[in-house]
């Protein structure tokens, strides 16, 4: 089968590629700079421009749509929204028979802002007419791992609990939603335990050997009142922990590389200014 993808260069999609690749697939992804790969057919697109796209269709069965624009304000909907619309109506030029669209547990919970754009481009997939199956994550562990080690300091709610999962738990799940078909239904991963916001970062600490202050806040708004009631968590289906994924042999041997080609989240910290609803947090 071939199956064609999109954000192949984000934390998910470096390790759903070789997971495709080793499982019999025959991979094309996009990107918007020239890559060559053995095992990998590269095409030159971009989603925000629709440039390239439809080219990259031929013979094309099935779509896993990693890509995203990340808490960029109103410029992720160029990515996440209309890129969504124009590969969704390539798709059904092409008579895909199955697309597969990564989205983030309880994404229905709080849509506002990044999670609002993400809601849209589900209910696209949904109504698009395709076979589809959507499969909504927590955050990944790479994705936490990024931010902290970046972030001169980490403004810690401790209300807030985390449910982080393995990019590779997911890629692997993802691999096999793909080879079953279209479900027309949403799955929900998460990891496989609960932590709070200073067990994760103080867990975090003692691995990485790093002193990362933590000054005590209370975020506002519906995405951080989600979480804190815990509905951006999900069913326990991942099996890889955040303190294995921090011991030596447990993290991925590369570089987390998110957003590299609309792969991801930024793993800088984010900068929600730009996003709607977005209220400042406040020390507590």
């Amino acid at each position: 089968m071939r199956v064609l993808l999109t954000g192949a260069t984000g934390t998910m999609g470096r390790v759903v590629t070789p997971h495709l690749v080793s499982s019999g697939f025959e991979v094309r992804a996009l990107s918007r700079e020239p890559r060559t790969d053995p095992a990998v057919d590269w095409r030159r697109a971009d989603l925000a421009t629709g440039r390239g796209v439809r080219q990259a269709f031929d013979g094309v069965e099935a779509v896993v749509h990693m890509a995203t624009l990340a808490h960029r304000g109103r410029r992720t909907a160029t990515v996440d929204v209309y890129g969504t619309r124009g590969l969704l109506e390539c798709a059904r030029s092409a008579g895909v028979g199955h697309v597969v669209f990564p989205s983030i547990v309880g994404v229905d919970q709080a849509p506002v802002g990044y999670f609002a754009h993400k809601l849209r481009a589900e209910r696209l997939v949904a109504d698009s007419g395709l076979g589809w199956t959507i499969l909504r994550a927590t955050p990944f562990h790479q994705w936490l791992d990024g931010l902290l080690a970046r972030a001169p300091f980490l403004p810690a709610d401790r209300t807030i609990p985390w449910q982080p999962v393995d990019a590779r738990d997911v890629a692997a799940f993802l691999v096999d939603l793909l080879t079953g078909g279209p479900r027309k239904t949403i799955e929900n991963y998460a990891g496989p335990e609960v932590l709070a916001t200073d067990e994760l970062a103080g867990q975090w600490r003692r691995a990485r050997g790093r002193r990362l202050p933590l000054p005590p806040v209370r975020w506002p708004g519906r995405t951080a009142a989600a979480q804190r009631a815990g509905l951006l968590n999900g069913p326990a289906r991942g099996r890889i922990t955040w303190t294995r994924y921090l011991s030596p042999l447990g993290a991925s041997t590369e570089e987390p590389d998110i957003a590299a080609e609309y792969g991801g989240p930024s793993i800088e910290m984010p900068d929600r200014r730009g996003d709607e609803g977005y209220e400042p947090p406040t020390r507590v």
